[in-house]
């Protein structure tokens, strides 16, 4: 089997016939090319050319989904060399939030959330409201394509409501106090985007992707099993049933601590879960990770801090026999969440040539 061939098997509940190794390295490689410390041999060496030398699959491919307003106009202007400000312009008046990036304008957090008080919620309905979801097939055949096999295609995409507010839209803190002053703000906001997402999962459920990914990046210190079961797992249970009966696999991201989540993680009927991170970077460990997971598939797994040289190389080999070991061949074996920068690349490539041996 090639690793497009492997991945599918995975997810059919099938043996791969070996492990699949899919580190996500974009980052890492975007970086180190920016600032010029590619390492020999791979100094001029294409990301594709890097996964390949690495003995790897590609996670995320194939996105054709594509969102456009209708009326709603956005414009951005830079602040200075690191915030960037957006500003969205509809009937209803303006929301405007500010984003620092680093150094090398590649990662970015919210300085100024675009939700500042109850009645901005008004606006963000209309946003919404205003979407068009549709698929580009073209670019989409371009990126398969491209990777040739490397893996199979899917991607994430918009997060569900109350999530989308943590993370993106009014930040955690101003939103656990609307829901707790503002409930009915909240129960609105929440079921005008559900009926927006419709259209959203309409085209998703008609596009040929096969795996798709809830990149929700759930930590339990921000979803306690209060917030995940009261106001997280009802919508995923709804989206996820119907991206199943449409002949999709999903995987959610919970690159977070999850010690609290363990008991919860089967509540809902999807195929796997993605960046799960045991210690000693993460709050579990890999056998408790295994016990709350049962028969789902763990993408992932091996806790990023191996990578830098300052760990001990038998912590990364150790690590990996014990994750084949226990979840193979429901397993995706990858690096949670990412390689940092100053990661050792031939740390990744000493896992891809373990592999050939282990199963």
């Amino acid at each position: 089997m090639n690793f497009l061939e492997m991945n599918l098997a995975i997810f059919a509940g099938e043996d791969p016939g070996g492990v699949l190794w899919q580190p996500r390295l974009e980052f890492w490689y975007a970086v180190n090319k920016k600032r010029g410390t590619l390492p020999e041999p791979l100094r001029e060496a294409s990301l594709l050319e890097v996964y390949d030398y690495c003995h790897a699959s590609v996670r995320y491919s194939g996105n054709g989904l594509r969102q456009r307003y209708r009326t709603v106009e956005v414009t951005t202007q830079w602040e200075d060399e690191k915030r960037l400000r957006t500003t969205w312009h509809t009937p209803l008046g303006e929301l405007t939030d500010v984003r620092h990036y680093d150094a090398w304008q590649l990662s970015q957090h919210n300085t100024e959330y675009k939700l500042k008080r109850p009645e901005d919620f008004s606006i963000l309905e209309y946003m919404l409201q205003d979407e068009e979801w549709y698929w580009d097939q073209e670019a989409y055949e371009a990126d398969v394509a491209l990777i040739a096999g490397r893996g199979a295609p899917q991607f994430y995409f918009r997060r569900s409501p109350i999530q989308g507010l943590f993370i993106e839209h009014m930040g955690l803190e101003r939103t656990i106090y609307m829901m707790a002053d503002h409930p009915e703000v909240i129960a609105h906001y929440v079921a005008v985007q559900s009926e927006a997402d419709d259209a959203l999962y309409a085209v998703l459920c008609s596009c040929p992707v096969p795996i798709l990914n809830l990149g929700e990046n759930i930590d339990a210190h921000m979803d306690p099993p209060s917030i995940w079961l009261q106001h997280l797992t009802p919508y995923y249970r709804r989206r996820v049933e119907q991206l199943r009966a449409a002949g999709k696999h999903v995987h959610i991201h919970i690159d977070g601590a999850m010690r609290p989540l363990l008991p919860h993680l089967q509540v809902v009927p999807w195929t796997g879960i993605e960046a799960c991170t045991p210690l000693p970077q993460g709050d579990v460990t890999i056998e408790e990770i295994k016990e709350g997971l049962g028969d789902l598939v763990l993408l992932d797994g091996i806790p990023a801090l191996y990578f830098l040289p300052s760990f001990p190389i038998e912590d990364l080999t150790g690590c990996v026999r014990r994750l084949v070991e226990l979840f193979y061949p429901r397993l995706v074996l990858g690096i949670s969440d990412e390689i940092p920068p100053d990661g050792d690349i031939e740390r990744v490539r000493l896992v891809g040539e373990m592999l050939h041996d282990l199963v």
